[in-house]
């Protein structure tokens, strides 16, 4: 082997994979990748040049230059302020803004089952009568559905609310594993229950008392289920079509940036649940109230876009760093 000529043919890898192993702790999620697929690279030239040629510099300084790389996407670990970080302000909207046609889908065929529903309750006493009788439906629009957010003290009912809601919203995720397939089901049975109990207070006239109540809270709870369903439907959708990769590639892929979602719903659903549990039942004026889940609402949806759009531009997946899918067979 012309040992010169190999050197000219690769010393461009080689100065690149040093260049990655320098700032291995800036690096984006692409430029991960690269580093990766140069170590492995490298480290197969390495295994050529020790099987031909005796030059003790040039084994030495790709030893050292394969031994560092090795380190960088095996051993390396970033402080947990910058993963933290790094983690609220890209991984976590540009994961929620990429699924952002199938959050959409999920939250266009709740509302349609919901209002659908509701429309035919409104007016129709024997439909009705079926769900419940006369004075069952009574107590429920005149004392249940308000008592119920006002039955517990405020920060235990908030609690307790954060930890159902996180609860569902990553079961909802975890469904991905079947295909995706009960996801739709928990979506409807959900969409029912909205379209029901809302269906029968407007047709009893406390239509706003039950706005009033279900929007504070509702608008952002019900965004992170619809996030957390269109995520798990998504990642579901992989197994069917990864997209021009391989399967086991894309499922690992996404299936790591998809814990993302299901760890960026804990706070967004601490938020509502405080919501739910120190706005909803307050003494404030319906207007008030409305308005604060309102803002909550469109602050949230801001951050998602502004943020998940310019990580997805700077090369973000939502997926962890440094998470080789293939490891490394040679050096």
């Amino acid at each position: 082997m012309d040992i010169d000529a190999f050197v000219a043919a690769h010393r461009a890898s080689w100065d690149r994979l040093e260049q990655l192993v320098r700032r291995r702790r800036e690096l984006t999620g692409v430029e991960v990748d690269e580093l990766v697929e140069l170590y492995q690279r490298v480290a197969t030239h390495l295994s050529i040049v020790r099987s031909s040629t005796t030059d003790a510099l040039l084994i030495g300084r790709l030893s050292a230059l394969v031994a560092r790389a090795r380190s960088a996407v095996s051993g390396a670990h970033a402080p947990a302020w910058r993963e933290f970080t790094r983690f609220f302000t890209s991984s976590f909207p540009a994961m929620a803004y990429s699924v952002g046609r199938w959050w959409l889908g999920a939250t266009a065929g709740f509302m349609i089952v919901a209002v659908a529903v509701a429309w035919w309750i409104v007016g129709n006493p024997e439909v009705q009568s079926t769900i419940a009788t006369p004075e069952e439906i009574k107590q429920l629009v005149e004392h249940d559905f308000a008592d119920y957010y006002s039955e517990h003290p405020a920060l235990s009912f908030a609690g307790k609310v954060w930890v159902n809601n996180a609860f569902l919203a990553i079961q909802t995720v975890m469904y991905a594993l079947l295909l995706g397939i009960p996801i739709p089901w928990v979506l409807l049975q959900n969409a029912l229950n909205v379209g029901v109990s809302g269906g029968l207070m407007i047709d009893r006239g406390h239509g706003d008392v039950f706005f009033g109540l279900i929007t504070p809270h509702g608008l952002l709870e019900l965004t992170a289920i619809f996030l957390a369903a269109g995520a798990g439907m998504r990642l579901g959708w992989t197994v069917i079509d990864p997209g021009g990769k391989s399967r086991g590639q894309a499922l690992a892929e996404q299936g790591r940036a998809m814990m993302n979602i299901a760890l960026g719903m804990i706070p967004v659903l601490l938020i509502s649940g405080l919501i739910e549990g120190l706005v909803t039942p307050s003494g404030l004026p319906t207007w008030a109230r409305v308005g604060i889940g309102v803002l909550a609402e469109a602050a949230f949806l801001a951050y998602v876009v502004i943020l998940g759009r310019r990580a997805l531009r700077e090369g973000e997946t939502g997926d962890i760093e440094q998470a080789p899918d293939m490891a490394p067979a040679t050096g």
